[in-house]
Formats: C-alpha cells, sequence, structure tokens
C-alpha cells in the first residue's frame, strides 16, 4: 500500500502551466492547481478544454503528442515534473491510465499487467507478487483471465486491465482519464467503487471525466477547465451546488434562489488553501 511520503504536502503542484501543440496551438493557458496527498481531484470540462493535456503534462507524455511545456511548473513533491520522461514520472510516483485503455490487446491480462512496473527497473519478487494481489483484490474477474489475450476482454474488463496495469507501479499519485467512457451503467458504478477504494488505500487520484456527478461524488477538490483555462474551482459537493456546474454539467436546470456555493469565477479558489489560475 503507498504510504505518505514526509513534508511533502500537497502532494502535486501545477503552477501557472501554459501548454503548446505545435508551437502555435495554445491548449492550456496559465493553469494551476493542486493535488493533496490521498485525496481524489476532480478536472471537469468539455471537450477539447485542455483536460488531457494536463494529464500529459503531469505524466510527461505531452511531447510524445507533439506537446511543449512554454511556461509554469509541474512539481510532485520533491521532484520537478516538467520537461521530463515518463519514466521519471512513475519512478516519482506519478502513473497515467490514458483515455481509450489502450491494453496491449495480442498481450495476455498477466503480460500486460508485468508491463506495468517496468519503468521502475529491477524489483523484487516479492514486490511484485504484492502489487499483483492488490489488482486482483480489486479486479476478481482479472484473476480469472491471467492467460487471456488483452483483445478478447470486454470494454469494462480492458478499463480494469488499464488501471490494474497502472497500479503494478505502486502510484503515489495515479491520473486517470475517461474511466467511465464507453461503459455500461454497471460497469461505470464498478469503476466509480474501484477509485473510491484506490483512494481509500492512500492514493491520492487526478480525475478527468465527463460524467460530472460520478466524478464529483468521488472527489474531495475539483476544478473546470473551459478552453484551456481554470473557470471554476472549490470543494466538490460546494461546486455541485452551483447554477452553472448544475446546467453545463449534470444537465440540471438553474434555480435563480439557490444559495451560492463558495465556488468562484475566473480561477479563484473556492476554499481556501486550493490553488487556481
Amino acid at each position: 500500500m503507498p504510504e505518505a511520503p514526509p513534508d511533502e504536502e500537497p502532494a502535486l503542484i501545477v503552477e501557472g502551466l501554459d501548454v503548446t501543440y505545435g508551437r502555435a496551438l495554445s491548449a492550456l493557458r496559465s493553469v494551476s492547481l493542486t493535488v493533496p496527498h490521498g485525496t481524489v481531484v476532480a478536472l471537469l470540462g468539455a471537450n477539447g478544454a485542455g483536460k488531457t493535456t494536463l494529464l500529459r503534462a503531469v505524466s510527461g507524455t505531452l511531447r510524445l503528442h507533439r506537446g511543449a511545456v512554454t511556461a509554469g511548473r509541474v512539481r510532485y513533491g520533491s521532484t520537478e515534473l516538467d520537461g521530463r520522461d515518463p519514466v521519471a514520472a512513475v519512478r516519482a510516483g506519478v502513473v497515467q491510465v490514458p483515455e481509450g485503455r489502450r491494453v496491449f490487446a495480442g498481450l495476455t491480462v498477466d503480460e500486460n499487467l508485468r508491463t506495468g512496473g517496468l519503468g521502475l527497473g529491477r524489483r523484487r519478487p516479492a514486490q511484485v507478487a504484492e502489487a499483483r494481489d492488490r489488482v486482483f483484490a480489486l479486479f476478481p474477474r482479472l484473476a480469472e483471465r491471467t492467460r487471456q489475450a488483452a483483445g478478447l476482454l470486454s470494454g469494462g474488463e480492458q478499463q480494469m486491465l488499464a488501471i490494474g496495469r497502472a497500479l503494478m507501479a505502486a502510484p503515489r499519485l495515479l491520473l486517470l482519464d475517461e474511466p467511465s467512457l464507453g461503459l455500461a451503467p454497471q460497469m461505470v458504478h464498478r469503476i466509480a467503487g474501484v477509485v473510491r477504494e484506490i483512494n481509500a488505500q492512500g492514493t491520492a487520484v487526478l480525475l478527468v471525466e465527463q460524467n460530472a456527478g460520478m466524478a464529483l461524488s468521488l472527489a474531495d477538490t475539483a476544478f473546470v477547465l473551459e478552453v484551456g483555462e481554470v473557470r471554476l474551482s472549490g470543494a466538490a459537493g460546494e461546486l455541485a451546488r452551483t447554477d452553472a456546474v448544475r446546467r453545463l454539467y449534470l444537465g440540471e436546470s438553474a434555480e435563480p434562489d439557490h444559495p451560492a456555493a463558495t465556488a468562484t469565477r475566473d480561477g479563484a479558489a473556492a476554499t481556501e488553501g486550493q490553488g487556481a489560475a
């Protein structure tokens, strides 16, 4: 089980981050957020708002998509992550589960899981076994399919495998990109429960999710991106009660007389200690 690193609060700090693609397309502008250790932070926004770009900047995969950080910094604990590669992020304890699952279809479930810890270098067999036992405790179905090719799994099972593969690296911060995308409601409920359990075991989570209702029910705090900028931030429960979030992300009608929550617009932090651009 991951342990909280001493004297490293908050775990993740993103400050004034600017990201561009191809030296022309601006994807993020002055984005700031924090993910304290042991918490779940939700990142909401429409398609193209910059959510996946932010995860890529944290996980070191941005350059693989021809993106670049042009300003700001990304720090996890004492480790500077901006400009580093994915291996450096994994070794620091930060692992991303990409949108669309992206399992290795031709490899078995067990082989996929074994790839999850490759970036950590040589590990003792007991450490690998402990990580695998954790995955199978969360996803018993995977334990029944260890020799099955990943490409033959259902969409929900592939999502389980993608999360399980990330957990093999024993992350202290897990970056989840649209884990419920394309899944049946019953499987969405199952994935939500797993995210909750992973967090209860001590792993912080930065969650990108189109299903705003699910994300806000899991999160301690939330940030809303609009066209590459933070527009709302605050405690998840308070954001869920604001007219803007209820109308735009929860599909509810606005109530003019509804008491205003403490969430604020234009990136102002809604609660003390929650940074925003």
